[in-house]
């Protein structure tokens, strides 16, 4: 492992928090960024950091409240953060959605002029905060995150509709008002419409890319 570069040498990263509500299109934002930058960006799932609940049994796992902050091992996350902009590699976690439990495999990710971090609640989390450069919120309307929660849960995650509709009346719905929605007066851009508004996009692409010209070629080499 290479050892930290001196900041006068090396800048650090730009950092940006994507927050939203689930469902909001938060995702496609970042992977859209991350698309557009190719190898300068790297996108970080705050998903990826739930916290392993295999000591627990099955049906004790399902009733966790997700949506809390609690849920996630965020100090990691922010550690994770830090390393990145110490220009020093990652192991992030994986996460079995299905299970409720954490993968036993980590996945190394290299440390980049871009980091995009996106979750529900990046922006509620003061130590994240204080590390994004950039804080954007993703707004859409609940009916629209609803439906595409549902196909999402359905798809993707093994889920039955029965269960996805208790745990958005348990635990979404009211997590949301209470940490999600309050968290958006942190950002410093607000999205309409998720991915579908390729205006707001391009405006943030322009700024990134006004960073990444004036960005040393070799400020992340080894």
């Amino acid at each position: 492992m290479s050892e930290p570069r001196e900041p006068a040498t090396s800048p650090r990263p730009f950092v940006i928090g994507v927050a939203g509500g689930s469902g909001s299109g938060k995702t496609t934002i970042a992977r859209a960024l991350a698309a557009a930058l190719g190898d300068s960006a790297l996108s970080i799932e705050q998903d990826c950091y739930y916290r392993d609940l295999s000591h627990l049994p099955f049906d004790a796992r399902v009733r966790v409240n997700f949506d809390h902050p609690d849920a996630l091992e965020l100090p990691l996350l922010v550690a994770h953060l830090e390393a990145l902009c110490a220009w020093q590699p990652i192991q992030r976690p994986r996460y079995d959605f299905e299970h409720h439990v954490r993968e036993p495999v980590t996945e190394r990710l290299e440390p980049r002029p871009v980091v995009l971090v996106e979750g529900i609640l990046v922006l509620a989390d003061e130590g994240l905060r204080r590390r994004f450069d950039l804080k954007i919120y993703v707004d859409t309307d609940a009916d629209i995150r609803l439906m595409r929660r549902i196909r999402r849960d359905m798809e993707h995650r093994g889920r039955e509709f029965t269960q996805i509709r208790r745990q958005y009346y348990e635990t979404v719905r009211p997590m949301h008002l209470a940490f999600v929605e309050p968290s958006k007066r942190f950002a410093d851009v607000i999205i309409p419409e998720g991915g579908q508004n390729p205006v707001a996009l391009d405006l943030i692409l322009g700024k990134l890319r006004e960073f990444l010209r004036t960005f040393p070629a070799d400020a992340a080499a080894g």
